[in-house]
């Protein structure tokens, strides 16, 4: 996908080991559909040369204020106003500090400084050793530029270069590519919490077998994804799967669907919109075996009896907190066939403004998908399309939805 299609980002690389992964970022910022122009720091050339970033970025590389390729002498002001952002990725504790103290006496801090701040935001991966991202004065560093305008991403935590271990490492590359996408992605969901679940449920047989689907969370996953790069803050309840947990939000796994319905009906209690994407079992084993059952010869099957399970959507649906609007529930639908007859009948029987309807079969599994939104006042078809796409547009009509809704 090309997330960043149409956008021009300026690079900014600033001295430290981390500057090898600014190669890979440059990279996906282009495969995204940016393009990119990368200004490095004397320091920066000492871990990596501009060549490389040249060849990566297609551009040629600018590293100082009196670059002459400017007839006007003033790479500082012609490279920032085509930005639609700086990105400053690593940036040192060193580099930091210059910012706070409004110092200039090199090409990158310039343009930073002389960035027209109410339509060019400056973004921060700062990348350093463990003691030094942990000193007050870095610290309070961050914290003035954060409140000078600036957009600080994090670090990531783990091994480094000097043999140490513990914060201040720079965000993968794909982490920050995640982090940038979702900053320019509209905050149609600022303020809310959004609750959704994701993935099968897993009804054990005994300590071996157990009963499932085919469902493999992308959709729900896309869902929490573009809900939080919506601005909302959200909560992601996930089936037995293995996806990656999306970039700021939190996950609480669950194996069965009594598991899903107590986390569900728990969080929902502070939850101001509710997405029930997953699959989940309509039926478990009345028994669970604490053996595995095993074949005896005799040729026979065991007979195997089976109760409902709970159903979280309705049971959320019907909650004080839903019943007073202050929950805005949207249901999804997986049918094999009269996609339309059952979505319909499904939204009105749970009492709900908005149920998403998919070809079960057809998506599973699959990055992309085709959904049918059935609210009160007809049926629309959202096409084929990748699903973080479709999450997207869903979250556009959620929000919509969200002033003046009626089931």
């Amino acid at each position: 996908m090309q997330d960043l299609a149409g956008k021009h980002l300026v690079l900014g690389l600033t001295g430290g080991i981390a500057c090898y992964k600014s190669a890979e970022l440059c990279r996906l910022f282009v495969k995204a559909g940016a393009t990119v122009q990368v200004v490095m720091t004397e320091a920066a050339e000492q871990f990596i040369t501009p060549v490389t970033m040249q060849a990566l970025s297609g551009r040629t590389v600018y590293t100082s204020q009196w670059d002459t390729r400017e007839p006007n002498n003033m790479p500082h002001i012609n490279l920032s106003r085509e930005a639609d952002a700086i990105v400053l990725a690593p940036c040192s504790a060193d580099f930091i500090a210059r910012l706070v103290q409004g110092r200039s006496d090199d090409l990158l801090s310039l343009m930073c400084l002389a960035r027209p701040m109410d339509r060019i935001p400056l973004l921060i991966a700062p990348a350093m050793n463990r003691e030094m991202w942990a000193h007050p004065a870095t610290q309070r560093n961050l914290m003035q530029v954060s409140a000078d305008g600036a957009t600080v991403l994090g670090v990531g935590s783990g091994w480094q270069a000097c043999g140490e271990t513990g914060d201040g490492r720079m965000l993968e590359p794909a982490q920050l590519l995640e982090d940038i996408t979702a900053f320019f992605q509209p905050k149609l969901l600022a303020g809310q919490k959004v609750l959704v679940t994701a993935g099968p449920t897993f009804e054990a047989l005994d300590p071996i077998r157990g009963i499932t689907n085919h469902s493999s969370g992308k959709m729900g996953f896309a869902i929490a994804r573009a809900a939080r790069e919506a601005g909302a803050e959200v909560t992601l309840v996930a089936g037995p799967v293995h996806l990656p947990t999306p970039r700021g939000v939190t996950r609480v796994d669950v194996l069965s669907a009594q598991d899903m319905f107590e986390a569900t009906t728990r969080a929902a209690q502070g939850a101001s919109i509710f997405v029930a994407t997953a699959a989940v079992a309509d039926w478990r084993p009345a028994t669970h075996s604490d053996q595995k059952i095993k074949k005896d010869g005799s040729g026979k099957t065991p007979v195997l009896d089976f109760v409902e399970n709970a159903d979280i959507l309705l049971t959320v649906a019907k909650s004080e907190r839903a019943q007073a609007k202050k929950l805005f529930c949207v249901g999804f639908a997986a049918e094999s066939e009269n996609l339309v007859e059952h979505a319909k009948a499904k939204r009105e029987r749970k009492g709900i403004p908005l149920l998403v309807g998919n070809i079960g079969p057809l998506t599973f599994g699959q990055d992309d998908n085709a959904l049918l939104l059935v609210d009160a006042q007809g049926v629309r078809e959202l096409p084929r399309a990748s699903k973080l796409t479709l999450a997207r547009e869903l979250m556009t009509e959620i929000a919509a939805r969200l002033p003046d809704w009626s089931v």
